[in-house]
């Protein structure tokens, strides 16, 4: 699938005399602003803006290049657990894995994504990004909010989630979501909670 600044392409070489025609499916407006202004500007990323500027990515996300962004909204970040997200906050490595999280190395508009289909992103990590019907999803999940915002470095999509890498977690965070749970309630019985938060 083909897309020209987030606009499908739907028949492609028309050969003219003095040239070729693609048609495409929407009218393609100007783009002037990079992914950073788009965070800078958008009152709906204001957590977000104060996440970027304490990683130091504001220099990435406004350099030359191709990203997606997939923006966790201010409502994403209230979604979890206060103690949580200061920990993460307060965690410049953390931090820094939590965002790279949410960038994949390629600008993926919304017309190109297809069911199934793997993106890496930039801390290393895959995430599933797929499509049910005519709502995206992230690992399998309807949680992007606003899609194909364009930047003049990429496309940015809302999300109203947030999603939280391994790396970012302390052990008792990861045990939670896996079957150790008596494993858990022995380390508690022997006073270690603390070791493992």
């Amino acid at each position: 699938i083909v897309t020209v600044n987030c606009a499908r392409l739907l028949k492609a070489d028309h050969h003219a005399t003095n040239g070729v025609v693609h048609v495409i499916d929407k009218v393609i407006s100007t783009t002037t602003n990079s992914i950073q202004q788009i965070i800078e500007t958008e009152e709906s990323l204001e957590t977000l803006r104060a996440a970027v500027a304490a990683s130091d990515l504001n220099s990435l996300l406004e350099s030359e290049g191709q990203y997606t962004l997939l923006a966790p909204t201010n409502e994403a970040f209230e979604k979890i657990p206060q103690e949580t997200l200061n920990r993460i906050l307060g965690d410049p490595e953390a931090l820094r894995d939590l965002l790279n999280h949410h960038i994949l190395k390629s600008a993926m508009c919304a017309e190109a994504i297809i069911a199934g289909l793997t993106m890496e992103t930039l801390e290393g990590t895959t995430l599933d990004v797929g499509c049910s019907g005519e709502e995206l999803t992230l690992n399998g999940k309807p949680i992007i909010a606003d899609k194909d915002v364009l930047a003049t470095n990429g496309v940015v999509h809302f999300v109203n989630e947030l999603l939280i890498p391994d790396s970012a977690k302390t052990l008792f965070e990861l045990a939670q979501e896996s079957e150790v749970s008596k494993s858990m309630d022995l380390f508690r019985q022997a006073g270690l909670s603390s070791h493992l938060t």
